[in-house]
C-alpha cells in the first residue's frame, strides 16, 4: 500500500459499515487518517480515581470511579424495576440508575467495590447528579476466568487510559478499540516537516508520535508526542498562509504614490487637530504598500475611535491622487450612510469635485446601497464608470454586476469578520489589475489569532486614542440582588439627558411578531435550561422606558428589520439630537458615531460577548465629556457570566479583553465557521496557548517558501499540504 493510500483507506473497510457509519455522522471521521488524527481528550491513570465532583450538566461524560452500592427497586405496584448504583472516586458521589431489561447484567457485574468506566449524559433527577442507562467497562481483575483476568490486568495496569472525544452512540472505550484496528497506518504517515527543520528541533519521528499519542506508556511519551503534533499543525497552516502571501506578492497592481500638492496635502492642511502618533506611523506602513507594484494585503486593527476611518481616507485619498478610485465596504447600511456622512464633513469642498462650490482639488465621494431610489442610484453608478467619483462607500450593493469602475485602485473594508471571502474577492475583481486592500477591524485580536486567521495580512496595530477622546467609566448593575442599583441607572440616563447629553439602551432581542413567535419556541428550552425568561427586547423596553423612569424624555427605537429609510432617519435624528435616548439591538454595535451620546445602559449584559460588549461601549465616550457604560445582570454574583461583566467593567483595553472572550470561547468558534478548512487541521494547536509554537512556525514557513515557493524539494510537505488544504480551502485561506 503507497504511502499515502494507507491514510485514505475508508474507515468502512477496517471497522465495518455500522461502526463506520456512526463515525462519519457524529465525529466526521471517514478516513483512516481521520482517525488517527482523533487525539485523545485526556487520560486517565490506573489507580487514580476520577473527580465526580466537577461534571458538567448535559454533556457526555466518561468517568473512573468504584461502586459503593447497588440495589434494585420496585416501582409502578411491583410491577417495574429499577437498579440504582452509587459510584464513589473518594472526593464526590454520583448515582447510575437503570430501567426494566437493562436491570439485569449491571445488576450481577457492578457489586460494591468493583471499578469500571462508565459512560453516559449527566442529568440532575432530585437533586442528584445521575446518568440513566451508562455503558461501561469493567477494570477489575476479578474477573471470571484466568484468562480475562490477566487479560484485563495486562490491558489496563499501568497503563494510561486514553479518554477519546466521544458521542451517545459510540464511547470512548470503543473508539479506542476502532484506533487499536487502524493504528499499524500510523508506520506509513506521510513526514511533512523537512528533515532538517525535524532533527534541529529534536522532534519524535511522526509515526512514532502517532503511536505515542494513542498508546502512551508514560506521561513523557504524551508530552513528546503532543509538541510535535502540535508543531505539525503549526507549521502546514503557516506555510499554506506563506505561500498565500509570496503568490500575492508575484501579482501585478498600479503603484499609487502620494502626490506633493495634491487631494491629501490640501486634506492634511484644512484638518483641525493633529494626527496622533500611531496614526502616522500607521499611514506610512499602508502608503509604503501602496507604493509598490504587487498589491497591499493589510489587516489594520484598531481600538473602537482610535481612528481608522482616517487612516482608511488618507489611504484613499492618495489613491484618488495616484489616479486610482476607492471603494469602502461596509457591512450595514447604516454604517454605510454613517461613513459616508462623516467623510463628506470631514473633507469638506474637497469632497464636491466637479459641483459649484467644490474645491478645484477636489473629488466625488458617492454613495452607493441596495434601498437607494433609482435616480440616485443611476447617477452613483455613473459617476464610477466616468472616473467623477473618486471615493465610493457602500455595502455589497457595490459587488453586484452592473457596478463599473473607471479604475478601481483600493478597496477598504470595514469590520471584516462581517463579509464572506466570495464578497471581497467580488470586489476585487472589479479593477482592471488587482486592486490594493486594506481591512479594518475594531474587534481587537489576539497576536495568535492574527497570525493564524488573518495570516496571509500585513498587521498594523493603533492601539493609541486621539486627544480629547475622554474615559469610559463601566459599572456592573445586578438588577436581582439589588433592584434599587437599576432604579439609579435610570436616574443617571436622566441626568445625562438633563446636562444636555444623550444615551444608548442596548437589548439583546427586537420584540416583534417575528421575533416573539421565535421567544416562544425557545421559551419552553429556556425553561428546561433553568432561565426564568426568554431575553429583554428593544420594543418592551423602550415603551416600559417612556412610561416609568424616563417619562417625558425623547424616546426613540433602531433595529435591524425597519426599513432602512426608517433606520436612516432614526439615526439621523438622533444624531441631530432631536431625540434623547435610543433603544436598539446590536444594529449600533459598529461604527455608530454621535459624540453627544455620554452613557449606555446595556440590559441582559451577560447574554453578550466580551468583545461585543466593548464594541458597544465603545459608542459613548467619543466627544468631551466623559462616558458611563452601565452593565445590567440578573446572574448570580458567584456565576461565570458575573465574573465576565467584571472583567469588562474592570479595563479599557480591548486586547486584554479579547484574550479573555479568547479563552471563553472554544477555538472553533473564534476561527469562525467560514473557516472549516483551518479549523478541521487544527487538533492539538490552540490559538489560545500556543502563541510561541505559532511565531516559531511561522518564522520557520517564511524561510522554507522564500527558498522554495513550489515545494518542488519537499515533497511530503507537498503532498500533506495538498490532502489538508484541497481547492476549496486553499481558496478560502485568501481572505483578509
Amino acid at each position: 500500500m503507497d504511502r499515502v493510500s494507507a491514510f485514505d483507506e475508508p474507515l468502512k473497510k477496517l471497522l465495518g459499515g455500522a461502526t463506520a457509519k456512526v463515525m462519519a455522522e457524529h465525529l466526521d471521521l471517514h478516513t483512516v487518517g481521520d482517525l488517527l488524527h482523533h487525539y485523545p481528550r485526556r487520560y486517565e491513570e490506573r489507580g487514580r480515581l476520577t473527580a465526580l465532583t466537577d461534571l458538567p450538566l448535559d454533556e457526555h461524560v466518561t468517568v473512573v470511579a468504584q461502586v459503593s452500592d447497588a440495589r434494585v427497586m420496585a416501582f409502578n405496584g411491583g410491577r417495574g424495576k429499577r437498579l440504582e448504583v452509587t459510584l464513589t472516586d473518594g472526593h464526590g458521589r454520583l448515582q447510575l440508575v437503570f430501567f426494566g431489561h437493562g436491570v439485569h447484567k449491571p445488576h450481577k457485574e457492578l457489586l460494591p467495590g468493583r471499578r469500571a468506566m462508565f459512560a453516559g449524559k449527566v442529568s440532575v433527577f432530585n437533586r442528584k447528579m445521575q446518568l440513566a442507562h451508562p455503558t461501561y467497562q469493567l477494570l477489575d481483575a476479578e474477573l471470571t476466568d484466568e484468562a480475562g483476568a490477566s487479560e484485563a490486568v495486562d490491558a489496563f495496569a499501568g497503563k494510561l487510559l486514553p479518554i477519546y472525544p466521544a458521542c451517545k452512540q459510540l464511547d470512548s472505550w470503543r473508539i479506542a478499540k476502532a484506533v487499536d484496528a487502524v493504528l499499524p497506518s500510523a508506520q506509513e504517515a506521510v513526514d511533512p516537516l523537512p528533515p532538517a527543520l525535524r532533527e534541529g528541533r529534536g522532534f519524535t519521528a511522526l509515526p512514532e508520535a502517532l503511536l505515542k499519542i494513542h498508546r502512551p506508556q508514560t506521561k513523557a511519551d504524551v508530552a513528546a508526542a503532543r509538541d510535535r503534533l502540535k508543531w505539525d499543525e503549526a507549521f502546514v497552516l503557516q506555510v499554506a498562509l506563506a505561500r498565500r502571501r509570496y503568490a500575492d506578492t508575484q501579482l501585478p497592481a498600479v503603484a499609487r504614490r502620494p502626490v506633493p500638492g495634491g487631494l491629501l496635502d490640501a486634506f492634511d492642511a484644512k484638518l483641525p487637530f493633529t494626527l496622533t502618533d500611531g496614526q502616522l506611523k500607521v499611514s506610512r506602513e499602508i502608503f509604503d504598500d501602496l507604493a509598490t507594484e504587487h498589491p497591499m494585503h493589510r489587516l489594520l486593527q484598531g481600538e473602537v475611535g482610535s481612528g481608522k476611518t482616517m487612516v482608511a481616507l488618507r489611504a484613499m485619498l492618495t489613491t484618488v491622487d495616484a489616479g486610482g478610485q476607492a471603494a469602502m465596504l461596509a457591512p450595514t447600511e447604516v454604517l454605510a450612510q454613517q461613513h459616508h456622512r462623516s467623510i463628506t464633513e470631514m473633507m469638506g469642498e474637497l469632497a464636491e469635485g466637479g459641483m459649484l462650490g467644490g474645491a478645484e482639488l477636489g473629488t466625488k465621494v458617492v454613495l452607493l446601497t441596495g434601498s437607494m431610489g433609482m435616480p440616485a442610484r443611476r447617477q452613483a453608478l455613473l459617476d464610477l464608470v466616468t472616473g467623477e467619483a473618486g471615493i465610493v462607500i457602500g455595502t455589497h450593493a457595490l459587488i453586484e454586476d452592473k457596478v463599473k469602475f473607471h479604475e478601481l485602485g483600493l478597496v477598504v473594508v470595514d469590520e471584516q469578520h462581517r463579509f464572506g471571502v466570495e464578497q471581497r474577492d467580488a470586489l476585487r475583481s472589479k479593477g482592471k489589475q488587482p486592486p490594493h486592500l486594506l481591512v479594518m477591524t475594531a474587534t481587537p485580536i489576539p497576536r495568535t489569532v492574527a497570525m493564524t486567521v488573518f495570516g496571509d495580512l500585513e498587521t498594523s496595530v493603533l492601539d493609541q486614542l486621539p486627544a480629547g477622546r475622554s474615559p469610559i467609566a463601566s459599572h456592573v448593575v445586578p438588577a436581582k440582588d439589588k433592584p434599587h442599583f437599576l432604579s439609579r441607572a435610570w436616574e443617571r440616563v436622566r441626568e445625562e439627558v438633563e446636562n444636555g447629553h444623550q444615551a444608548y439602551v442596548v437589548c439583546p432581542r427586537i420584540g416583534d411578531d417575528e421575533d416573539e413567535a421565535a421567544a416562544k419556541k425557545g421559551k419552553k428550552a429556556a425553561e428546561e435550561d433553568g432561565e426564568k425568561r426568554p431575553p429583554l427586547a428593544v420594543l418592551e423596553i423602550a415603551e416600559q422606558l417612556a412610561k416609568g423612569p424616563l417619562t417625558g424624555l425623547r424616546v426613540e427605537v433602531l433595529h435591524g428589520r425597519m426599513h432602512p429609510d426608517e433606520k436612516d432617519d432614526v439615526m439621523r435624528r438622533f444624531a441631530a439630537g432631536q431625540a434623547d435616548v435610543l433603544v436598539a439591538t446590536t444594529v449600533i454595535e459598529v461604527g455608530v458615531n454621535v459624540p453627544n451620546a455620554t452613557a449606555m445602559v446595556i440590559m441582559d449584559a451577560d447574554r453578550f460577548g466580551v468583545s461585543q460588549l466593548h464594541q458597544l461601549r465603545g459608542r459613548v465616550g467619543r466627544g468631551s465629556a466623559p462616558g458611563l457604560c452601565l452593565l445590567v445582570s440578573e446572574a448570580h454574583e458567584a456565576s461565570p457570566a458575573r465574573g465576565r461583566l467584571a472583567a469588562v467593567a474592570a479595563t479599557l483595553d480591548g486586547f486584554e479583553l479579547s484574550r479573555i472572550d479568547l479563552e471563553e470561547r472554544r477555538e472553533g468558534d473564534v476561527l469562525g465557521q467560514a473557516q472549516s478548512g483551518v479549523r478541521s487541521s487544527l487538533r492539538v494547536l490552540s490559538v489560545i496557548d500556543d502563541e510561541e509554537v505559532i511565531a516559531a512556525a511561522r518564522a520557520e514557513a517564511v524561510e522554507v517558501v522564500a527558498a522554495d515557493p513550489e515545494l518542488e524539494h519537499l515533497p511530503e510537505l507537498r503532498l500533506v499540504l495538498d490532502a489538508l488544504l484541497d481547492k476549496d480551502r486553499e481558496e478560502y485561506l485568501d481572505k483578509g
